[in-house]
């Protein structure tokens, strides 16, 4: 508990003192690798000069990168499905247009949806600036392959500068259910555990609640990375081990009709 309250502290202040302890302790060795630069360099435009100084204190004793986390692995996750489906079309709804939709223009096209603006000459990538909660640009039962990853907790909540409305998640899922075309994919991940809102970052829901918001589909397979960080494939949502924050990670389909199969 204690850690969690000066996690937030951190992030609100921008104040963090762990960051700031290893830059403190790593600032003797920076010295001495100055000195150490200027007697080997005989470059003159790579000369070091202190209006050119720029310390990076953190990386000295940090590892090669994280494969872990709610991003990594949703990220990873929901593109190898995508990638296995191989949709003529995929929609995504505000996910990281640096992080998981860069992975689908690897190997697909994907038209972006969010209610903020975004300028964009990416080939491949088509931006839709749209109120996601309605998707009123967006027919019934129209989009084949659709995901929003880390989204829906933020609905509603005036952090984006949207409308404060503690029903607006659910109008978004009601949405994303009617837009789904039948026998379509929706890949969808939202933080899991014990519900509350966190005013103003974010809501954690229960598993029971994303499945009762999406009643009118089917969920095809469900995972979640844990409160360890780590990734736990095809389980079941109804028997989540006890978690504080994790990561829910749902695919849903929707049935078709006799004359759509």
């Amino acid at each position: 508990m204690i850690k969690s309250l000066l996690q937030k502290q951190a992030y609100f202040t921008g104040f963090y003192p762990h960051t700031l302890a290893k830059s403190l302790k790593n600032l003797p060795t920076y010295f001495k690798d100055v000195r150490r630069y200027q007697k080997m360099n005989d470059l003159p435009s790579f000369k070091f000069g202190v209006r050119d100084a720029f310390p990076i204190l953190t990386d000295m004793d940090a590892g090669a990168g994280i494969a872990g986390g709610h991003y990594f692995h949703q990220d990873l996750w929901a593109a190898r499905k995508i990638f296995g489906q191989r949709p003529v079309q995929h929609f995504d709804i505000g996910s990281r247009v640096d992080g998981f939709v860069a992975h689908l223009l690897a190997f697909m096209p994907v038209t972006a949806i969010d209610i903020r603006p975004m300028k964009s000459t990416i080939r491949g990538l088509t931006f839709l600036q749209d109120d996601a909660a309605e998707l009123a640009h967006l027919p019934d039962d129209s989009v084949h392959s659709l995901s929003t990853l880390h989204v829906a907790e933020h609905f509603g909540l005036g952090r984006y500068t949207d409308p404060i409305d503690p029903q607006a998640c659910f109008r978004f899922m009601a949405s994303l259910q009617r837009v789904l075309a039948p026998g379509g994919r929706l890949y969808f991940s939202v933080p899991i555990g014990r519900e509350r809102v966190e005013f103003n970052a974010h809501r954690v829901f229960s598993p029971q609640t994303i499945l009762s918001s999406f009643s009118g589909l089917q969920l095809v397979s469900f995972s979640f990375v844990g409160d360890d960080g780590n990734l736990y494939e095809d389980t079941d949502p109804v028997n989540l081990p006890q978690s504080e924050m994790a990561c829910g990670l749902f695919e849903f389909t929707k049935a078709q009709t006799s004359s759509q199969a």
